[in-house]
């Protein structure tokens, strides 16, 4: 049985050691739920000495269930954070659990979008119904997306004092990471424009974006103009809100762009995250060469 407090002291190292952000809390707590209903259910006794069969049995029990490989993988990386701190803390005297290995993921190819549709969907945000207010706040969110690369939270968590934007914008990332990302000037100037028309202005601290009632504009709400812009112009499944900050890397790297750079205007870590651009920009060079190279028809 996994004691509450012992959950509630890991959650609390993983948001102030680790810096982990709340949806990456939400998703190890739900891990660490899944391993204790598999404990609390049919035959595993609650309290029974934890033992290799136990966790062997909480893999098939996950794989029968027909999980994704990367949500297994995360699973057992959160079990093992989990233990290992209760381990270190003298909670829980846990088994040693360097064996426990979970299926490897797949290597995820990031899915982008062309210029031209990227375009697209940018300017069908005017042809829409609604106040101009509105329209404007839509295009300069997703500006920032495709302009600046941002991650859809930075770009609602930004506040009134951040604008007008300059050439440089300072902005804190995942683990309250901070970098600094240069300004298009039409991304600039779209954030001017919709503060133009905004009727709403809550003070510095106020936050940028907000709704047409004047509260935080959700990250759902950008969620659905993407869904339904995606409808209207007949596009791929895979475009969405995190897709626009995927065209930016990928057209920033095929018009020449150098990797560590586009990894620093990412805000990645790790430079082999932003390498996998450099697979879509593969597959696109290859389909390039495919239809125009005289050769390829023969």
């Amino acid at each position: 049985m996994i004691a509450a407090a012992h959950r509630a002291a890991w959650l609390r190292w993983l948001a102030s050691e680790k810096r982990y952000g709340a949806n990456t809390l939400d998703a190890y707590e739900r891990d660490l739920d899944d391993f204790s209903n598999y404990l609390n259910a049919g035959a595993n006794a609650a309290n029974a000495p934890l033992s290799r069969q136990i966790f062997r049995g909480w893999l098939a029990h996950m794989a029968s269930r027909q999980l994704a490989r990367t949500t297994i993988a995360r699973r057992v990386s959160s079990l093992r954070s989990f233990y290992r701190f209760c381990g270190r803390n003298k909670l829980v005297d846990v088994p040693d659990l360097g064996w426990l290995r979970a299926p490897q993921p797949p290597r995820a190819v990031p899915k982008s979008m062309s210029v031209d549709d990227a375009h697209a969907l940018l300017q069908a945000i005017f042809h829409r119904r609604g106040t101009d207010w509105v329209k404007k706040r839509d295009f300069a969110v997703l500006m920032l997306l495709y302009g600046a690369g941002l991650r859809i939270s930075e770009a609602l968590g930004l506040c009134r004092k951040d604008a007008p934007l300059g050439d440089w914008l300072t902005i804190t990332g995942k683990g309250d990471k901070m970098r600094d990302v240069p300004m298009l000037k039409a991304a600039s100037e779209a954030v001017d424009d919709y503060l133009g028309g905004c009727p709403f202005d809550g003070g510095a601290q106020a936050p940028l974006f907000v709704s047409s009632r004047g509260k935080p504009l959700g990250a759902r709400t950008v969620q659905r103009l993407i869904e339904g812009l995606r409808v209207e112009l007949d596009l791929p499944s895979h475009v969405t809100p995190h897709s626009l900050r995927h065209a930016f890397a990928t057209h920033l790297l095929g018009n020449g762009g150098d990797l560590r750079a586009i990894q620093e205007l990412l805000g990645h870590a790790s430079l082999s995250t932003t390498q996998r651009y450099t697979h879509v920009d593969e597959t696109h060079l290859i389909q390039i060469h495919r239809d125009t190279h005289p050769r390829a028809q023969r």
